[in-house]
């Protein structure tokens, strides 16, 4: 019995010798590893140097990735539209609000969304809007096309009444044409245009586009555009199905960028961005701006426009930006936009750093994507889903696009957005372009650090730029659903405050 316990001691004695051994050997290893390289590979002391570094470089790995992936803190912040306790049901209709949206997709569904609050604030029945058939896309498509009609009318019940099309009676009536004035109070609309009552059952909106004021407006009429644009107005049961499918796709290729590339013939054209185009190709954008009669800036200097960062970033411009973020080539990036302009040749460079370049035409198969592709609203409401739900968004331009996608993301968590700085990058880049700069640390350096808050993090919406008046001032403030806070975001307490309130 003896005997057995000295040999069991023993056997611990060696046991503590080897693990000491070993943990020796491995501080050696890592020493080594650092300070005197090693050249073989094959001996045991290199086994143990590999296993180590690979440890390392996990780690190393799994840091790069939550800086590259992982979402801004949302600062507790949460949805808070419900309206409050005091918001009744709609008042008795005065008469009936056509209305005839403007623009792409994003424009018409912030001005459907804006109509939606003046209905309300008119005591106006909405008819179902007029979606654009006339701009530069030419897409016949109506509204039940693209949206959820019947959703949206039962989701709005509460706040305002809609119906499908104008009672039989009035549909010769005389209407009441108005441009409503862009970025307008509610003041406007209950003095000035409530009065067109007195003479008229229906008032048609012209536009629809801009047609509210970004801030300063009563809290109910803010809660209600944020239930009108998130809530209501969702995509066609076939839109959203397909919409899904296309994120699954993405995401059996891993954690995924939604790259809005607006680098495509309208936006070209109409911005006078010519930079790295061919002769043939400015005349023709050129002659595009000059024969497309309501866009009324003809003649633009295309240099100067670059400089104050008015233009998209070209695909090579992308593909430098996303390199310098960190972002591996193994990257998978969607691409959310129509046809670019000049196609392959002007997609090269981007292609080449970032081989992995998805779209709806390569996701889906041409039996799936037929039924939208001659209707440029529906085929954008596919990007719209895909970019909203990928892991990182990154838009090329601050269009309407943009500006929805990242409102909705900030809406849903703030899920990561980042914005470009196209003012200061396009300096960068025309130093590499001079041969001033070259790609790597110093330019990785300076561009993580001016995108380090730009990032989709929690921020109250921006009012107007000092020193701005009249319209000017309007049109200068951050636009209401890129930034719904603070109207439809609040931090976690208030929003169980607000609901114990509606609750009682």
């Amino acid at each position: 019995m003896q005997q057995k316990r000295r040999l069991k001691n023993r056997l611990s004695v060696v046991r503590l010798v080897l693990t000491c051994a070993i943990g020796t050997i491995a501080l050696l290893a890592l020493f080594s590893a650092h300070a005197f390289p090693s050249s073989s590979a094959s001996s045991g002391h290199g086994v143990v140097e590999s296993y180590l570094l690979n440890k390392l470089d996990g780690a190393r790995g799994l840091l790069e990735y939550e800086k590259l992936w992982k979402p801004p803190s949302n600062k507790d912040y949460v949805q808070c539209m419900e309206p409050n306790v005091s918001f009744s049901s709609p008042l008795e209709s005065r008469g009936y609000l056509l209305v005839h949206t403007n623009g792409g997709l994003n424009q018409m569904r912030a001005g459907i969304c804006d109509m939606v609050a003046v209905a309300r604030i008119i005591n106006a029945t909405l008819v179902i809007p007029e979606l654009d058939k006339r701009s530069f896309w030419q897409d016949s498509s109506n509204f039940s096309d693209v949206f959820d009609e019947e959703h949206f009318i039962t989701s709005l019940a509460n706040d305002i009444k809609v119906v499908k099309k104008l009672p039989k009676e009035l549909a010769t009536a005389t209407k009441a044409v108005k441009h409503f004035r862009s970025w307008s109070g509610v003041e406007y609309y209950q003095d000035e245009i409530s009065h067109l009552w007195d003479d008229y059952q229906v008032i048609r909106a012209a536009k629809s586009d801009s047609r509210l004021a970004n801030n300063n407006l009563p809290p109910d009429i803010q809660k209600l555009r944020c239930r009108a644009f998130y809530e209501a107005l969702r995509f066609a049961p076939r839109i959203e199905a397909l919409g899904k499918l296309l994120v699954q796709r993405m995401r059996s290729y891993g954690a995924f960028v939604a790259l809005h590339l607006r680098y495509e013939k309208d936006m070209l054209a109409f911005s006078g961005c010519t930079y790295g185009l061919s002769p043939d190709e400015t005349e023709e954008l050129t002659m595009i701006r000059e024969n497309t009669a309501h866009w009324k800036v003809k003649e633009i200097d295309a240099m100067e426009q670059r400089a104050k960062g008015y233009c998209p970033l070209t695909p090579k411009e992308v593909g430098i930006f996303l390199s310098s973020l960190g972002f591996p080539s193994s990257t998978p990036i969607y691409i959310a936009a129509g046809e670019i302009y000049g196609g392959d040749a002007h997609m090269a460079d981007l292609q080449t750093r970032f081989p992995l370049l998805m779209s709806k035409e390569t996701l889906a198969s041409a039996d799936e994507l037929e039924p939208f592709t001659h209707y440029a609203s529906q085929m954008a409401a596919l990007d719209y889903i895909v970019s909203v739900e990928s892991d990182v968004f990154v838009p090329s331009y601050s269009g309407n696009m943009a500006r929805a996608v990242a409102g909705h993301r900030r809406f849903l968590g703030h899920r990561k957005t980042i914005t470009p700085d196209r003012k200061s990058l396009i300096h960068l880049f025309d130093k590499l372009d001079r041969g001033k700069l070259k790609e790597g640390r110093k330019l990785t350096s300076l561009i993580i650090d001016i995108h380090q808050r730009r990032q989709g993090s929690p921020r109250k919406r921006k009012g107007p730029i000092s020193g701005t008046k009249g319209m000017d001032r309007f049109r200068s403030e951050e636009a209401f659903y890129e930034n719904p806070l603070p109207d439809c975001l609040c931090r976690t307490e208030l929003h169980d405050r607000n609901q114990t309130l509606l609750n009682r």
